[in-house]
């Protein structure tokens, strides 16, 4: 008799390939700066931080920061806000999260998925143009006009996708900017590549990610503006919560909120963003 070899139904299997790259999309990469020095103990008690892309710059130089100073490694998994909570929701696995605004955050603690969180930092969208603003874009009217090409984050699963669409309502002018949408990226990060490499001709980035080499920013008026916050929390599910709670004690203290400023995040609270609220 012959043995039948992988005989399983289609369906079943397509599920069984898509649950591993799933969770192979969880694995994170590592910062274990050379000058640190863990003890067996402080290695075993490695967190895993759940961070947006766009916060990555900022994030490892914290980390590096943090396992110089406490000796815990610190691992992280980047992704879009919207894919990180998909992944703690499936693997119910690591211990911080930290996400582009608290609308996400928010998300996470309705589904049971992070505790408290506290403030860190602004994410402030800006028009991003190429740089000499070749099109003579001025205002984010002047996304819809014909002929342009515009670069813009996924509604889902970003938060800077959800924060141009309302600016975008507010304006009256969705329909026509969604005409000139060339794409629609799964996180910040793309928006940048798209821009210093000259594919579009605007975007809409936040301060931070703008590389003045490459292109010019404009100001969005703080009356229409969508002003993001950054928190900061410990997962509901953490196996080691008291290293988790102290790396988000340290992203929320001055000494982490400077290192967010370096990187050209304004530092949680800002009299000029007074109005802003979580």
């Amino acid at each position: 008799m012959k043995k039948e070899l992988f005989h399983m139904p289609c369906a079943r299997m397509g599920f069984i390939i898509s649950l591993f790259l799933i969770i192979a999309a969880v694995v994170p990469g590592c910062i274990t700066p050379q000058d640190a020095t863990p003890s067996p103990a402080s290695s075993q008690a490695a967190i895993l931080v759940y961070s947006g892309a766009g916060l990555k710059a900022a994030m490892d130089d914290i980390g590096q920061e943090f396992t110089r100073k406490y000796g815990i490694e610190v691992q992280y998994n980047y992704a879009g806000s919207g894919l990180l909570i998909s992944q703690m929701n499936l693997t119910r696995k690591g211990d911080v999260f930290i996400t582009g605004s608290t609308v996400e955050y928010n998300t996470a603690m309705n589904q049971g998925l992070a505790g408290p969180y506290q403030l860190v930092a602004y994410h402030v969208p800006v028009i991003a143009v190429q740089k000499g603003n070749p099109k003579n874009i001025t205002t984010l009217q002047d996304f819809g006009r014909p002929g342009l090409k515009i670069a813009l984050g996924d509604v889902n699963a970003t938060a800077i996708g959800k924060a141009g669409a309302k600016i975008f309502k507010k304006l009256n002018i969705t329909n026509a900017v969604e005409k000139n949408v060339i794409t629609r990226t799964p996180t910040i990060n793309e928006l940048v590549v798209l821009m210093n490499t000259g594919q579009a001709d605007a975007s809409l980035l936040t301060l931070d990610n703008v590389d003045l080499k490459t292109m010019d920013s404009i100001a969005i008026p703080t009356t229409i503006n969508e002003v993001l916050i950054v928190p900061v929390g410990v997962t509901t599910f953490s196996k080691n919560q008291d290293n988790a709670r102290k790396f988000a004690d340290f992203v929320a203290s001055d000494e982490g909120k400077a290192i967010f400023v370096k990187h050209g995040f304004p530092s949680y609270p800002d009299p000029a963003y007074a109005d802003v609220k979580p």
